[in-house]
């Protein structure tokens, strides 16, 4: 909860477009991670060095901070966001749905 409460002094954005601009950030730098990794499969054979941990270690913090704006936004708690995804896991760790697609499963 402290992290998602000072997420908000950096926040500066336009706030009448907050959800779009949250929204676009947070897949550009999901994209970022995902563009990390793709380059270590092609340029490294997938074999990660500490300087490749730092820099999706960085990328995935930036990828948090516009997931604890996006809950700002809503007023929501990213603990309640953590915890009802546990819960939704679990359910399909149970049900034995955990594989597959699709939100209801």
């Amino acid at each position: 909860m402290e992290y998602q409460k000072e997420t908000g002094a950096t926040a500066i954005y336009p706030k009448e477009k907050a959800l779009e601009y949250l929204a676009l950030g947070l897949t550009s730098e999901a994209g970022e991670v995902a563009g990390k990794v793709k380059k270590l499969i092609r340029d490294k054979k997938g074999i990660m060095n500490d300087a490749d941990a730092a820099a999706i270690r960085a990328e995935l913090g930036d990828v948090l901070w516009y997931i604890s704006e996006l809950c700002n936004l809503m007023e929501m708690p990213m603990h309640l966001v953590a915890a009802a995804n546990l819960k939704k896991l679990d359910a399909r760790k149970h049900n034995n749905t955990i594989s597959g697609d699709g939100d209801n499963r």
